[in-house]
């Protein structure tokens, strides 16, 4: 089985957290879940694709509210200033048209969502509990796991964005020129998971706070893997691909 290279030496404001972080997205591999092989091999319709997408943006639109309690819970005002942008990010830099609510709302209506339909599509038990552990990781958890876990998962979509934005082009369920929403996730959720890792870099030599790092970091992974999969059971069955007989 292919897996993801780490970095070795990754550059930027957090190399310790950064290089660990990779290690564990490396053992996962989450690219390499059934998910992503059935939108790869052909055997994820458009119709199966869309309602996986419908389900996940209630992953999207939640995904800022456990991000606000932790700068809620960091003590010094400089610190904060990092997720703090990250905030804002998510919030379209204070533009209500850019909000990730609202370029993934687009993104589901460019694949043929009624995005007015979300307002009464009943969340899918994957979902609620994603939410879930991500709620309780940063508001009852020890302030690095809830940091970490969060961090971990704005990295693994960026490499995750880049692969959905790809696959969707390839599979012709949109043009280039119309892909929304992932595209920017691709570009710029490396800078995001470094924000997050820079307010955890100063205590990797501290093993007591190192430990709830790395228990975030492995939280994260694990449960945006398992977000993954358990998203194909929300959609009826995926067919296997179709099996080619030589003539």
């Amino acid at each position: 089985m292919a897996t993801e290279n780490p970095r070795v030496n990754p550059p930027g404001r957090a190399p310790r957290v950064t290089h660990r972080a990779n290690e564990a997205l490396a053992r996962v591999n989450i690219k390499e879940g059934p998910y992503f092989k059935a939108l790869s091999d052909g055997s994820m319709t458009i119709d199966q694709f869309r309602s996986t997408q419908e389900q996940f943006f209630f992953a999207v639109t939640f995904f800022p509210r456990p991000m606000a309690a932790l700068v809620g819970r960091i003590p010094d005002p400089r610190q904060r200033l990092d997720i703090l942008h990250n905030l804002v990010e998510e919030h379209g830099g204070f533009r209500e048209d850019c909000f990730h609510h609202t370029t993934f709302q687009e993104f589901l209506g460019r694949i043929g969502a009624d995005p007015g339909r979300l307002k009464t599509l009943p969340v899918a038990p994957a979902l609620r509990a994603f939410n879930s552990v991500l709620s309780t990781a940063c508001i009852h958890d020890e302030l690095e796991v809830g940091v970490a876990c969060m961090g971990i998962i704005e990295l693994a979509f960026a490499s995750i964005s880049a692969f959905i934005g790809k696959a969707v082009v390839e599979r012709g369920f949109l043009a280039a020129g119309q892909l929304v929403h992932y595209k920017l996730h691709a570009e710029i959720d490396e800078r995001h998971a470094e924000e997050f890792f820079a307010v955890l870099e100063p205590l990797w030599d501290d093993r007591g706070r190192r430990y709830y790092i790395e228990e975030g970091l492995e939280l994260g992974a694990y449960i945006f893997d398992r977000l993954y999969r358990d998203l194909l059971l929300a959609v009826p069955p995926i067919a296997p691909p179709a099996i080619q007989h030589p003539v």
